[in-house]
């Protein structure tokens, strides 16, 4: 849109939603209201209203909302001593409402009589017409609308007119009707809209009053105002309670994103534009929805990283950012891009919302409001469907954990009788040498870590803390001195980085290494590798731990393995990999190793 349509109308006009909170004002309405926009947005319009309207508003308005119909009233403005025609118009979404001052038109009503409806518009468009249907006169306005000269027209009938401005068939019959109407008595004046081309070919909207009068010859007059921006306003802000409606029915992000992004095109008249959103895995803005001009524009969507280009610096200093020019500008991701204008718009701290155009000087602060609320709807869209996410997830891990605790209690059951039996045996024996205590000593050492181990598994073991890139092979080894194997050598096959909490990470390593080491009879060797996908892409998705401190489980994988197969402190390990969003399973070769394999560690890189 070239033109700042919400800021060029005079009339204040302001939108509420269901709640009765305001969604959009324009200049006008917040100067009337006694505040600014920024404060009003947000705000119960209850709240807001000064006291000089508090007790005329809101029965209307009420009724308005609750018919679901228009309403036209006229509410005294103390404050400023003045009049004004208000109109609401309802929606599914709440409600618009424009004021016309009107103050002028009501003092001049008991003087003017029955050409007071012209002399209250000599701004407006006027015509005259006689007993006969004939142009008696027209004003400057429509000599300059349609440029065409006043004595052309005079003396010929009105169809004459509706032609020069292209008026269609239709409305023309319409408008026909109320000029009888009017001639014969039938109503006291008539109001309608009709749809016109001006003088440069453009459409525009004129809101038409038919009147009586008594002006020499004429008998009626025909009074337009232009209401082409005002029904354009009425649009967007109708526009983007709609959008807001589509935003709020959709659970998933990206189709979130692709409605914001081709509503705001089809609806608003944006041009091309698309949205980014953090991978916070990768640590990158990934596009996710653009309209397909900007494909067609770019051939491809770039990914931004931090430091590169303007969008990420907007995204990080989280204020929208307006550019005229880019060509004026440093900092480009790419100056070869075919774009010279663009706004950009953080969604919160999910990403950003980019329109551009491929000419300088191509927005308008009409443009930035419009982005700016387009931004912040798609921002609490996303942040609902977060917390419907983690609250679906929170939900699903109770159930599963609830489900292996009760497993967790047969295994805990089971481990510590035959511990507190064996133990009780030793103590029994009042000859029992020292090989026989050192067991018994083991056996106690083996019920510990158990209950460690349910402690972790009870409490914190789904729980992932922030992520940071970690050394694959320098962690393993970590978690081998860590861990009670007492003699072990690690073998690092692929030198790799992950990020991942650091601390449920190691606990994930010592675990899988202290039931190595609870099956171990000597040395053991533990072998660090890199999962690599099936198909073409060379890429890792993972990583594995292979020991040979025997085992003769066979192969099961984790999501139907029972936790007394592999001990819990591997299931424990499995409800970290779990929390992470990867995936687990242990194997037990036939050569007598074990493997644990860690799958879907999308941000795993080869060093």
């Amino acid at each position: 849109m070239s033109e700042p349509l919400l800021d060029r109308l005079t009339d204040p006009f302001f939108a509420v939603d269901d709640d009765w909170r305001f969604s959009y004002l324009n200049g006008p309405a917040a100067a009337l209201l006694g505040g600014s926009r920024s404060e009003l947005l947000g705000r119960a319009m209850w709240d807001a209203l000064p006291d000089a309207v508090e007790t005329q508003l809101p029965e209307a308005l009420y009724g308005a909302m609750d018919d679901g119909s228009q309403l036209t009233f006229e509410l005294y403005h103390g404050e400023v001593d003045r009049w004004f025609e208000t109109r609401a118009y309802p929606s599914e979404t709440g409600l618009s409402v424009h004021m016309r001052d009107v103050t002028d038109r009501r003092e001049r009503r008991s003087t003017l009589a029955r050409q007071g409806a012209v002399l209250e518009a000599v701004r407006d468009g006027i015509v005259t017409l006689d007993a006969e249907n004939r142009i008696r006169s027209v004003n400057e306005t429509v000599e300059r609308t349609l440029a065409v000269d006043a004595d052309e027209l005079v003396g010929e009938h009105v169809e004459a007119l509706l032609e020069r401005a292209e008026v269609d068939a239709a409305a023309a019959v319409e408008l026909g009707r109320a000029i009888g109407d009017v001639d014969l008595g039938i109503a006291p004046q008539r109001r309608l809209e009709l749809e016109f081309t001006d003088a440069t070919g453009s459409p525009r909207v004129g809101e038409l009053r038919l009147v009586p009068v008594d002006f020499g010859e004429a008998t009626l007059a025909a009074v337009v105002r232009d209401v082409t921006d005002r029904r354009e306003y009425e649009r967007v802000v109708g526009s983007l309670h709609e959008i807001t409606r589509w935003l709020l029915d959709s659970d998933d992000p990206e189709e979130i994103c692709a409605i914001a992004v081709h509503a705001g095109s089809d609806l608003l008249g944006l041009p091309m534009g698309g949205i980014w959103l953090l991978d916070e895995e990768r640590g990158h803005l990934d596009p996710v929805a653009a309209t397909a001009s900007a494909h067609e524009e770019l051939g491809g969507l770039p990914r931004f990283r931090r430091g590169e280009g303007l969008v990420w610096d907007v995204f990080e200093r989280g204020e929208l950012a307006r550019y005229d020019d880019l060509r004026e500008v440093e900092g480009l991701y790419d100056p070869s891009m075919p774009i010279r204008s663009e706004i950009v718009a953080p969604i919160g701290d999910h990403g950003v919302l980019v329109t551009a155009a491929s000419e300088p000087q191509a927005f308008d602060a009409t443009d930035v409001d419009l982005l700016s609320t387009l931004a912040e709807n798609v921002r609490a869209a996303l942040n609902r469907t977060e917390r419907e996410r983690v609250l679906r997830e929170r939900t699903d891990r109770l159930e599963r954990r609830t489900d292996r605790l009760g497993d967790v209690a047969d295994l805990l059951s089971t481990e510590l009788r035959g511990s507190l039996l064996a133990v009780e045996e030793t103590l029994d024996d009042g000859e029992a040498d020292g090989a026989a205590v050192d067991a018994a000593r083991r056996t106690l050492d083996r019920a510990e870590r158990l209950l460690a181990d349910v402690r972790e598994f009870a409490s914190t073991a789904t729980a992932v803390g922030p992520r940071t890139r970690i050394d694959l092979g320098a962690a393993v080894e970590a978690a081998v001195d860590a861990s009670a194997l007492e003699t072990a050598s690690v073998v690092i096959e692929d030198r790799a980085t992950l990020r991942a909490d650091p601390d449920r990470f190691a606990h994930l390593l010592e675990t899988v290494l202290d039931d190595a080491a609870a099956r171990a009879d000597g040395a053991v060797t533990v072998q660090v590798g890199v999962l690599t996908p099936e198909g073409p892409v060379d890429e890792p998705r993972g990583f594995f731990l292979r020991h040979d401190a025997g085992g003769d489980t066979p192969s099961t994988n984790a999501d139907s393995r029972p936790p007394d197969a592999d001990g819990l402190g591997v299931a424990v390990a499995e409800a970290i990999a779990e929390a992470h969003g990867w995936t687990a399973t242990v194997e037990r070769l036939d050569v007598g190793q074990t493997r644990f394999s860690v799958g879907n560690v999308v941000t795993i890189e080869r060093a």
